[in-house]
C-alpha cells in the first residue's frame, strides 16, 4: 500500500526530537538556532548620548534663541566618545559633544554644531571657550535617552531564533560573547552502485561521476546541519554495513542514504538496515522518488531516498529538510506560493513534484516546465525555479490553471 506524501512525512518526524544545546562564540553563531530566549542585562542605550557633534544644553537656556538673536553661552568642557565627564552644566553654560558621548548632568538637550557659529571641525580641533546658539529646540533633541531601545529584563530574542548577522550585531551590543544554540544535527551522507566513480577519478566504461552526495551534503549544510560524507560503497552487503556502521561510530543524529532501497537485485541497503535495525515503510505515493526507506539502523534514525539525483533531491526537500528542522527546534513551513500554468501538464496520479520556470507578468505568477521530467535529468533541476506541485489523483491540469509552487 503507498502512503500519502503527508502521512509518510507525519511517520518520519515522529522519529526525531529536537537535540540538547550547547555554548558557542558569538562570532561562530551565525546561522545556528537559539535555545534558549535573550533577555537584556542592561539598558541599551546604557547611558544618554548625543545623536549628533555638537554642544550639550540645558533647553532653558536657549528658548529665545536664533539666527538674529543668538544665545551666548560658556563652554566648560570638551565630551568625546567614550569619556564621561564629571561636569554638571549650570544655567549658561554647554559643553561640546561628539556623538555618541554620554551626555553630561545637567544637559537635556544637543545643539548641532551646524546650528551654532562654531566652524571649527577638523580633527584635533580645540573646544571654544564661548559658543554662539543659532536656534532654539526642545528638550530632549538629539539625545539618545538611557533605555530608549530596550530596558534590563526586556525579551530581546526569543528561543527558537535564527540567528542571522542582524541578530549577532544585537547580542554583541548587550556585550554576549557566548550565546546558547541548539546543537547543529550531525548527518552522514552514503551513495551506493558499482556504478558510480568518485570525483575527479578517470572515466571508464558503463560508470557515471557520483552527484547524490555532494549534493546532500551541500542540502544538509544549507539547512543548518553538519554534513559527513560516507563515501561511496559497492553493492555488496558487507560494504554497506561496513559504512553505516562507520556512521554510528561517529555518532551521527541521522543517516542518510542515496539508492539502494527499491527491489532491485543489487539494492542491498534495505536488507542491511532490516537486519539490523527496522524499516517503517518505503513505497510513497509520489512523484518522483516513489522508493524511500524511514527506520532505524541500530538505533540511529535512518532515512533511505532513490538514487536517481531529481529523486534524490525531492525527498530531501519533502522529507529530510522538515526531518532536520525537527531535530533543530524548527517547524518546518515550506514557503508555498501560486501561478497559473502557461501549459497543459500529464501526471500519473501521484503528488507530483515538476521542475518549473516561473515567471512574473503584470503581478501575475505564470509557470511552465523545464523540459522533460525524467527523474536523471539533473540540468532540468538546475534550470528550475520552483517545484510546479500537482496534488495526487490528478493526472491532467489544462493550461490556465491555478497550482502550488515551492520556490527553489
Amino acid at each position: 500500500m503507498l502512503l500519502s506524501v503527508s502521512e509518510a512525512r507525519e511517520k518520519l518526524l515522529h522519529l526525531f526530537q529536537p537535540l540538547a544545546s550547547e555554548p558557542v562564540a558569538l562570532d561562530e553563531a551565525a546561522g545556528r538556532v537559539l535555545a534558549d530566549a535573550v533577555l537584556a542585562p542592561n539598558d541599551l542605550p546604557p547611558f544618554s548620548n548625543s545623536s549628533m557633534d555638537g554642544f550639550a544644553v540645558r533647553a532653558a537656556d536657549v528658548t529665545t534663541a536664533g539666527a538674529r538673536t543668538p544665545v551666548r553661552l560658556q563652554v566648560v568642557a570638551d565630551i568625546p566618545a567614550g569619556k564621561p565627564s564629571a561636569v554638571s552644566l549650570q544655567p549658561g553654560q554647554a559643553a561640546r559633544i561628539m556623538t555618541g558621548a554620554p551626555l553630561p548632568s545637567g544637559a537635556d538637550t544637543v545643539i548641532p554644531v551646524e546650528a551654532t557659529d562654531f566652524n571649527q571641525r577638523d580633527a584635533g580641533s580645540l573646544a571654544p571657550t564661548h559658543v554662539q546658539i543659532m536656534g532654539a529646540v526642545s528638550a530632549g533633541s538629539y539625545v539618545r535617552p538611557r533605555g530608549e531601545d530596550l530596558h534590563t529584563g526586556d525579551t530581546v530574542l526569543p528561543a527558537g531564533k535564527v540567528l542571522r548577522p542582524k541578530e549577532i550585531g544585537m547580542l554583541a551590543m548587550l556585550g554576549l560573547a557566548e550565546v546558547r544554540v541548539v546543537r547543529r544535527p550531525r548527518v552522514a551522507v552514503l551513495s551506493t552502485g558499482d556504478e558510480l566513480l568518485p570525483v575527479g577519478a578517470p572515466p571508464e566504461p558503463g560508470k557515471i561521476y557520483e552527484s547524490n552526495a555532494h549534493t546532500l551534503s551541500a542540502l544538509v549544510n544549507e539547512a543548518g546541519a553538519s554534513a559527513l560524507n560516507l563515501g561511496i560503497a559497492s553493492d555488496q552487503a558487507d560494504a554497506v554495513r561496513a559504512r553505516l556502521d562507520a556512521a554510528v561510530a561517529h555518532g551521527v543524529d541521522v543517516i542518510l542514504s542515496s539508492a539502494g532501497v527499491s527491489v532491485g537485485a543489487y539494492d542491498f541497503v534495505r536488507h542491511v538496515v532490516e537486519t539490523h535495525g527496522r524499516l517503517d515503510f518505503w513505497r510513497v505515493n509520489m512523484r518522483p522518488g516513489k522508493p524511500l526507506a524511514f527506520g532505524e539502523y541500530r538505533g540511529v534514525p535512518f532515512i533511505g531516498l532513490p538514487g536517481n539525483p531529481v529523486s534524490t533531491f525531492v525527498g530531501f526537500e519533502v522529507f529530510v529538510r522538515p526531518a532536520l528542522c525537527h531535530l533543530l527546534g524548527l517547524p518546518w513551513q515550506r514557503e508555498t506560493l501560486r501561478a497559473v500554468l502557461e501549459e497543459g501538464l500529464q501526471s500519473d496520479g501521484r503528488e507530483s513534484y515538476l521542475r518549473g520556470v516561473v515567471t512574473v507578468r503584470e503581478g501575475v505568477r505564470y509557470a511552465r516546465l523545464t523540459g522533460h521530467q525524467g527523474s536523471g535529468n539533473h540540468y532540468s533541476l538546475v534550470q528550475a525555479n520552483a517545484f510546479i506541485i500537482v496534488p495526487g489523483a490528478v493526472k491532467s491540469l489544462p493550461p490556465g490553471s491555478e497550482v502550488d509552487i515551492w520556490p527553489l
